[in-house]
């Protein structure tokens, strides 16, 4: 928080007076975010909530009496935050010091999600420049969900400490948290807390997938409130539910649900299996008991996790009971042989045993002095044990199995056993029915071994949880010995915390399996931010990735495309449409535009790319979103760079100041483009290029573009050679040529790659919609750019001064976002002013709140002011209405320069067009210099 208290010259109840007299302005929530990337704040995700204290920006902790006391009684375990770099114990001297509201409920919230088992430790409380009394609160979060409603509940306990005068916060709808009842009670808000993070927590065996993905730095999404994850990007991607797996086979789960059918298989492959037969009624059940062979087990023909299952059976009259226990479960029973022995669950994975478990059915210790009841009350106490599959092992529920065997040992729930004597529960070991598991991993014979990976193959699975009953697994197995099941989707529980022995990664395996580790799940990211020129060089990174043969996803302010179809239209430059092409099953690499507005709303949609660019930071967007000066604006863009790879690159513009400061911030190598070749290369450049840094330059003289790798130099091509760069008079696409060849090459792209995307790409409205799209058909030249803001008009403008020998007139439509400074909209009425001979301003649709006329008037002051006369000017609010009024002033040989909002409309405004008075030589005549 900054600033530190000492104690106030004042008495507290004297402060109390002032405000009195004032009027009350309570704590005020302005805005909430939710950063699932890296962002401006941390590369951590965290949730930001912006606070106003409004009065209580004058009540730090150290004059509330009573406060710091109250706040440790309830949370005790805010006594050993550190905060920032100091010791624990760090936050308790901060509250005893004096810190702000703000910065209490960061900690609150970190701590309440600790106690509901979220390892999340980081968090940060900044004050917002310029806004007295307004804080950004961030802290870590696992759970989005969770993460919000710790939130919630941190600012209503933080209220309900303050005294009454201070208390009525407002605002919190805006955090999309579930509201908690009034009057607040803060016990019964940490239950609920735990209530949903129990929800909301994923079950051991899903759990161990993701912790082992992210170990190995796969990305993990989860793309359900169940338990369905996606590890890995694009084309390499890969869906896991639980221990089932996209390469699980539906046949191969369909043949382990049918136990008869599985064992006839395992038989038929020499493999030791009961014999059984499957059976419709309590009759059948017992004419097969007698073929088979006294004692039986009885199961559903499709059950899993032991439900249904009986076994021991030795009478006609257990048989009849166990085939109706097995029918509750399905139609179908099966009756098979009983095996003799210890009951073992072995975990193959990718055709390799990789765990083995002995599971022992539930049982108690009698003292000599407890009923069974209470035995059983002690063994569910124990901590391990929860509900279902959440904790490692699972209570033992009271039900009719339990009693009949119970009744079989002559005993009951009030039955007090001897000292010593074991009670077995269940006849099943399985840890759904509150069964505990012992590692034996490396006790199993080799031979025991091969038959259960064996069991696995012949049923197609690739996770399979074979169940063995042996007397002994160090030896061969016996005529007494068998597999009695092969079960799709084995949990992982027993493996991974057993009740004694070793724990085993048997996630990594599973993972590993599905992903190689050399990739990582991961496809080549190209994170492209900057002012302008973002689309243009995306589009070129895209064409050169397809070029080398990558399928590519895109994404930019058009749209999303793969594979050159755009999925989406719409703007796509921010983090969900980032996700959007991560996702996509085709993508082999994906190019991602970054701009401003998504990494301030919710951080970038990546952990890290392979090469990231900034191509230049120029005075766009100032006032906005926190963002109120170029340097803030240079500190949005640097998170594309902060966030690449150790191991790849940052692309950065040696002609722009702004960028050249980023450098000390840059990840990875550097690599760096200019337009100042030949004798005009910049020192420090020279110097990075001989140390054999990487580095895209123009010479202008030469007019080819060169790429220096490792002290060699190489020419790409001419200017002449790229449709893009006009001859060189398109200065800008050079520029933008220069980063994309960087990007690729700096990711091992084929030179002939380079090459061939940077000569296949044109600015047609094709390629490249709205970037310097050239339209010839109607006896004058159009051109349409997306120049949006000064710096880009001025870039453009150089080409037009270029061009001017060439044609009669040249009329410009003009227009600039509504919600830049009145500075800058004047700034466009002053650049066009010196670039056109006739100007129509413009607005619609683009207003953003202002008035309608009130663009086009700054825009004609700014034009005005610079010595252009009004009869020049014409001011029409509709894009289209001007757009029409530019093309009806062209005449032969003119060139026109529209600067659309809504590029496709404008297109097809232009296209629709119909000259008056143009010849059948007008396209050719529009192309030739002006007479």
């Amino acid at each position: 928080m900054g600033r530190q208290l000492q104690s106030p010259p004042e008495a507290a109840h004297e402060i109390s007076v002032r405000q009195a007299i004032a009027p009350k302005r309570t704590l005020e929530i302005l805005e909430r975010a939710i950063y699932r990337g890296p962002h401006y704040f941390s590369h951590t995700p965290m949730i930001r909530i912006q606070a106003d204290l409004g009065d209580l920006e004058h009540w730090p902790t150290c004059r509330l009496p009573g406060f710091v006391d109250g706040l440790l009684a309830g949370l005790p375990g805010l006594a050993e935050h550190g905060c920032g770099n100091r010791d624990n114990g760090g936050f308790r001297r901060r509250l005893e010091d004096g810190t702000w509201l703000g910065h209490v409920v960061e900690h609150v919230a970190l701590e309440l999600q600790v106690q509901v088992g979220h390892a999340v430790v980081r968090g940060k409380t900044r004050g917002v420049r310029g806004r007295e009394g307004v804080y950004n609160i961030l802290f870590a979060y696992e759970d989005e969900v969770v993460g919000l409603q710790a939130g919630l509940v941190a600012l209503q306990y933080v209220e309900s400490l303050l005294p009454p005068h201070l208390r009525g916060f407002t605002g919190l709808k805006r955090l999309g948290a579930q509201p908690l009842p009034t009057p607040f009670d803060f016990t019964a808000a940490q239950s609920e807390l735990a209530r949903l993070a129990e929800r909301r927590r994923l079950g051991p065996t899903t759990r161990s997938i993701v912790e082992a993905a992210r170990r190995r730095g796969i990305p993990v999404e989860r793309l359900d409130e169940h338990s369905l994850l996606r590890l890995g990007w694009g084309a390499r991607q890969k869906l896991v539910r639980a221990s089932i797996t996209g390469a699980t086979g539906h046949i191969a789960v369909e043949t382990a649900s049918d136990k008869a059918l599985t064992k006839t298989l395992l038989l038929d492959a020499g493999l030791p299996a009961p014999r059984g037969e499957v059976v419709r009624s309590a009759d059948d059940a017992v004419a097969a008991a007698r073929r088979l062979g006294l004692p039986v087990v009885t199961k559903p023909l499709d059950g899993n996790h032991g439900r249904g299952v009986s076994v021991g059976l030795a009478t006609e009259e257990a048989v009849r009971w166990g085939f109706e226990q097995a029918r509750a479960h399905g139609r179908r029973v099966v009756v098979e042989q009983m095996m003799r022995g210890r009951d073992f669950r072995c975990l193959v994975i990718g055709g390799r045993l990789v765990a083995v478990a002995e599971r022992v059915p539930a049982q108690v210790t009698g003292d000599g002095a407890s009923t069974i009841e209470a035995l059983l009350a002690d063994l569910n106490a124990d901590p391990r044990r929860g509900e279902g599959h959440e904790k490692v092992m699972t209570k033992v529920r009271v039900d009719d199995q339990m009693h009949e065997l119970l009744a079989r040992q002559g005993l009951t729930l009030t039955s007090v056993p001897r000292a010593g004597q074991v009670v077995v529960l269940r006849a099943t070991a399985n840890l759904s029915t509150g069964g505990s598991a012992i590692d034996c991993t490396d006790q199993i014979h080799a031979d025991v071994a091969a038959a259960v990976e064996q069991a696995a193959q012949v049923v197609g699975l690739d996770v399979a949880g074979i169940d063995l009953v042996a007397s002994d697994i160090t030896r061969a197995l016996d005529d007494a010995s068998g597999i009695v099941e092969v079960n799709a989707a084995p949990g992982f529980r027993m493996h991974l915390e057993p009740s004694e022995g070793r724990p085993r990664d048997v996630a990594g395996p599973l993972v590993d399996s599905l992903i190689p580790r050399r990739s990582g799940g991961r496809i080549p990211i190209y994170a492209i931010t900057g002012t302008n020129g973002k689309s243009t060089t995306g589009r070129m990174v895209a064409a050169i990735l397809q070029a080398s043969g990558a399928r590519v996803g895109l994404t930019n302010t058009s749209g999303v495309y793969v594979e050159g179809r755009r999925i989406y239209a719409g703007d796509a430059s921010g983090p969900r449409s980032a996700r959007r092409v991560l996702a996509h099953p085709l993508v082999d690499a994906a190019v991602l535009e970054v701009a401003r507005g998504g990494i301030l709303r919710e951080g970038l949609g990546f952990d890290w790319a392979d090469a990231g660019a900034v191509l230049n930071v120029t005075e766009d967007h100032i006032g906005l979103k926190g963002v109120d000066s170029l340097q803030d604006l240079a500190n949005v863009k640097a998170v594309v760079i902060e966030s690449v790879a150790r191991l790849g690159c940052s692309v950065l513009n040696a002609d722009d100041p702004m960028t050249l400061r980023m450098a000390r911030h840059a990840r990875g190598r550097l690599g760096w483009f200019s337009l100042r070749g030949g004798p005009d290369l910049p020192l420090f450049l020279a110097r990075h290029i001989a140390e054999g840094g990487m580095a895209a330059v123009y010479d202008p003289d030469a007019r080819q573009l060169v790429l220096h790798e490792g002290g060699a130099a190489i020419p790409l091509a001419q200017a002449d050679d790229l449709p893009s760069a006009l001859g060189g008079d398109a200065a800008f696409n050079v520029a933008n040529a220069l980063a994309a060849a960087l990007m690729t090459r700096s990711q091992g792209v084929p030179l002939a790659a380079i090459v061939a995307g940077l000569r296949s790409f044109r600015s047609s409205h094709e390629d490249n919609p709205g970037r310097l799209n050239i339209h010839d058909d109607h006896g004058f030249r159009v051109v349409i750019d997306y120049a949006h803001n000064p710096a880009a008009l001025a870039a453009l403008g150089q080409l037009v001064q270029a061009w001017r020998p060439r044609y009669g007139r040249v009329i410009g439509m003009v227009s600039i976002p509504g919600d830049r400074r009145d500075e800058d909209i004047r700034r466009m009425g002053e650049l066009a002013g010196g670039l056109f001979d006739d100007i129509v301003f413009r607005e619609t649709p683009d207003g953003r709140g202002r008035a309608p006329g009130e663009i086009n008037g700054l825009m004609t002051e700014g034009a005005i002011d610079a010595g252009v006369s009004p009869h020049r000017i014409r001011r029409i609010v509709d894009e289209f209405e001007a757009t029409r009024a530019c093309l009806e002033m062209a005449r032969a040989g003119d060139l026109v320069v529209l600067l659309p909002t809504s590029v496709e409309d404008v297109w097809t405004t232009l296209t629709a067009f119909r000259p008056r008075g143009a010849g059948p030589d007008a396209r050719e005549e529009a192309a030739q210099p002006h007479a």
